[in-house]
């Protein structure tokens, strides 16, 4: 494009300086016609509504209302979607889909930090931290002697259930350390586990053989409690359990169970309920450890996303392809 599209900002307008800072902004509006000004949360305020006829590019993120037939029908210019999310899954019901418009997602950029979370999470488990803490702090007047038994990351095996973003991410992290890597992950094969420089497992095997599993699956109606109580008792003792993908693809109470025997640990940065009910059992066992949905981009990693949502827009000026686009025909079987 030779001209600046007219584009609107769709989101929760205190998200937007730290999606785009003032140089980020800056590089924006000189691709794109876009007033940081009017940030819009409903397609039907009114407001914003004399805009909408115009707008050819939304540039949207968390808060960001469906794009459903409503909101199709105030904007009938809109060719291009530049997400500074992850999922647009829930941002693009079918009629959007069959509207043909071109959508970018930043969900490479959103999967760096949950994958850095992951990474330090099994690190920290393999060597012992959380269990080592619990001890220290009970017997805070004696320091121990060196870890016996299982302890340490030499050779650990760690299992990788999805080979998303997320997944692909962590696999490409764990690479620098003397761990041994399954993945398992239904679309992959083995010759494609192999270019990733893993080994391609079943399910089953993998939670059987693995000292920690990492859980990078989207929801989707077959994942829902794919890591339920049969599963789970798979799981040997003294192994560990990471979710940073979606609650529902652990059953909580099976979870719960397993948890209360001492025998699994487990790391949730996700949980089903979420946010969990203030009596749940898991605030209070202590091989639960629970962090509230931060894996995800927090703080200033908020711009990475709007560089690579700047990138995209000056992709578009200049007519290239988008390098994120999305792929309609794989959304339904990705995060």
């Amino acid at each position: 494009m030779s001209r600046r599209p007219t584009a609107l900002f769709a989101m929760d307008a205190p998200n937007l300086p730290l999606l785009f800072p003032p140089d980020l902004l800056a590089r924006l509006r000189e691709l794109l016609d876009i007033d940081p000004a009017c940030v819009v949360t409903d397609f039907g305020d009114p407001g914003p509504r004399a805009r909408l006829p115009e707008v050819e590019v939304l540039v949207t993120g968390w808060g960001c209302p469906p794009l459903d037939d409503r909101a199709l029908g105030a904007l009938p210019r809109l060719r291009t979607v530049l997400h500074t999310g992850g999922t647009v899954k829930w941002l693009l019901p079918p009629e959007s889909r069959a509207r043909g418009l071109t959508v970018s997602s930043a969900a490479a950029q959103n999967a760096l930090p949950v994958a850095e979370y992951t990474l330090g999470m099994i690190l920290l488990l393999g060597k012992g931290a959380f269990a080592a803490r619990e001890h220290h702090g009970a017997d805070r007047h004696r320091m121990p002697g060196p870890a016996l038994g299982e302890v340490g990351n030499m050779g650990r095996r760690v299992g990788i259930i999805g080979a998303s973003a997320v997944g692909r991410r962590v696999i490409e992290l764990l690479r620098p350390f003397d761990f041994e890597v399954l993945l398992y992950d239904p679309y992959v094969d083995a010759a494609g586990a192999r270019s990733l420089g893993v080994r391609k497992s079943g399910l089953d095997d993998l939670l059987a053989g693995s000292s920690i599993v990492s859980v990078h699956a989207p929801a989707t109606p077959e994942t829902r409690r794919m890591i339920d109580a049969a599963r789970l008792a798979l799981m040997p003792d003294g192994s560990s359990l990471i979710n940073t993908a979606r609650g529902s693809l652990v059953d909580t109470e099976a979870l719960v169970r397993e948890l209360a025997t001492g025998r699994l640990t487990a790391v949730l940065d996700v949980t089903d309920p979420e946010p969990l009910p203030a009596d749940s059992p898991l605030f209070d066992l202590p091989n639960a450890i629970l962090t509230p949905h931060i894996a995800g981009s927090q703080g200033n990693e908020l711009r990475r996303l709007g560089a690579a949502v700047v990138d995209e827009a000056e992709r578009l000026h200049t007519g290239a392809p988008l390098a994120h686009r999305v792929e309609f025909a794989r959304l339904d079987r990705t995060a």
